[in-house]
């Protein structure tokens, strides 16, 4: 359910409130049930789901037990601790924090139940957490979901992957005007897709260049064009950002990208992976969208998965082009697991307001039909 103080409760509520989604699997959502009847009630939507003790868990009847049935499983941290939902004053950020990371924690246990446990995980779907809240209840040792993940799951190769789908209006007539002359106008936004992934994630800026080795660059290639096999794209096709402008422009903005990004390519290559790079970060990205133009999906013209070197170097393209329905993959994992990619939103919390495309696409990415 993510933090009970954030946008995660109401977004799980109004992406489940499309039949569509909902239909597509048995859903268990681990978490605070007052906190989701309150999220349901701020959105102007029925509560479509049923309350379980978290004792429901030890027993050997999965429930629900027929797709497009919800379930809500109280988890609580601390049985002595107020309701951690927004509309109870007393609860604090600390209470907050404990609570979102024992939702975590039950979620990985059950994907680790073996698969012919009653209440085995397919997949899970983190909502947001905040990592301050996280570290006020005392949980510092992991800065976020994925390290969470990768260190109880004992993952020593992961990466932090991003899904963009394009998406097409409805109307008989929508985006015509731009499509009429290839090349005359760009195709609507929503219309554009884009696949990332991630050499270093949550880790200050400064730091970047002395923790990039080779060793990492070449495993997050392997593990993105994993991931697009496994989604569908045979021989993907993978651009490298360099780390410096102009991919250090022969050395002369810095020896990285020559010293340690170069030779990552060249090892994926001999893998037998169609890589490429390093290529200058700020162009990069035009040669990797996807279009999706009435009803034909055109694959992007050079590279179906850009590797970016820092978090923001590829997650502000992510987020300005698609910030509403992009998905959160941690590849590498024994189990699929994705995430909306916003975080809590605390200041619109609590009033229906959140808006739920990217929440909606990481549950249909985590059920694939």
């Amino acid at each position: 359910m993510g933090d009970p103080l954030g946008i995660g409760p109401e977004v799980i509520a109004k992406s489940l409130a499309d039949g569509a989604v909902r239909s597509r699997a048995r859903w268990v959502i681990l978490g605070d049930s007052r906190t989701m009847a309150n999220a349901a009630t701020a959105c102007n939507l029925p509560a479509l789901w049923t309350d379980l003790p978290a004792a429901a868990l030890a027993s050997n009847r999965f429930v629900p037990d027929r797709a497009g049935e919800v379930v809500v499983v109280d988890i609580h941290a601390d049985e002595d601790q107020p309701e951690s939902s927004r509309s109870n004053a007393r609860a604090t950020p600390a209470q907050a924090g404990a609570a979102s990371y024992a939702y975590v924690e039950q979620a990985i246990a059950l994907a680790k139940f073996p698969a012919d446990h009653p209440w085995h995980a397919s997949a899970v779907v983190t909502a947001p957490i905040s990592k301050h809240h996280w570290s006020l209840a005392g949980h510092t040792r992991f800065p976020g979901h994925t390290e969470l993940f990768a260190h109880a799951t004992n993952t020593p190769k992961f990466a932090m992957m991003f899904h963009a789908p394009p998406i097409e209006d409805a109307s008989p007539n929508a985006g015509a005007e731009a499509l009429r002359s290839p090349g005359s106008h760009p195709p609507p936004i929503s219309h554009v897709g884009l696949n990332l992934i991630l050499a270093t994630v949550h880790q200050p800026l400064r730091t970047v260049a002395s923790t990039l080795t080779t060793q990492r660059i070449v495993d997050v290639i392997t593990l993105g064009a994993q991931q697009l096999q496994r989604m569908g794209i045979e021989s993907p096709r993978i651009g490298v950002c360099g780390l410096n402008p102009h991919a250090g422009e022969q050395g002369l903005l810095g020896d990285e990208d020559d010293r340690i990004i170069a030779p990552a390519v060249l090892q994926a290559r001999a893998a037998g992976l169609s890589a490429t790079g390093p290529h200058p970060a700020d162009t990069i990205f035009q040669s990797a969208l996807s279009r999706l133009s009435r009803g034909v999906l055109h694959a992007p013209a050079r590279f179906d998965l850009v590797v970016a070197m820092y978090h923001d170097q590829g997650l502000a393209p992510l987020k300005t082009l698609a910030w509403d329905r992009a998905v959160n993959l941690t590849v590498g994992l024994p189990f699929l697991r994705t995430s909306p990619d916003h975080g809590t939103a605390f200041d619109i919390a609590g009033k229906g307001l959140a808006h739920e495309g990217s929440m909606k696409a990481a549950l249909l990415l985590a059920t694939p039909q």
